[in-house]
């Protein structure tokens, strides 16, 4: 990840309701919530949580998908993990060691997927 899409990633997550979003979805896994869940889990409005949710896919952080009649959201976890190692890639004076708990591969991330 280079900085100006970190900074992308950040800006749109820089709001109280889109950082919940984030660690919603992040809970939910690779199934992911239907739109209207995310509203009633976050505690906004539908037409809320749509305009949050935009901007939060606009900023490569989540990914949708379409399941019958309800829209999906998934939480990127490939960006999301480069964004932390962005954060972390020149750690710590010289000592990767102390900052190398941050930088494992996420839970539900492919070992493939992993840069």
């Amino acid at each position: 990840m280079d900085e100006r899409q970190a900074i992308i990633a950040f800006g749109a997550m820089s709001q109280e309701t889109r950082l919940r979003i984030i660690r919603l979805l992040v809970k939910a896994g690779p199934e992911g919530m239907a739109a209207g869940n995310i509203a009633e889990a976050a505690g906004v409005s539908a037409s809320n949580v749509s305009f949050h949710l935009k901007e939060l896919e606009r900023g490569g952080l989540v990914a949708a998908r379409r399941e019958a009649r309800s829209i999906v959201y998934t939480a990127e976890y490939q960006a999301l993990s480069g964004l932390i190692r962005f954060l972390m890639e020149d750690c710590c004076a010289g000592n990767p060691a102390i900052c190398a708990p941050a930088l494992v591969p996420s839970c539900c991330e492919p070992a493939d997927t992993v840069q």
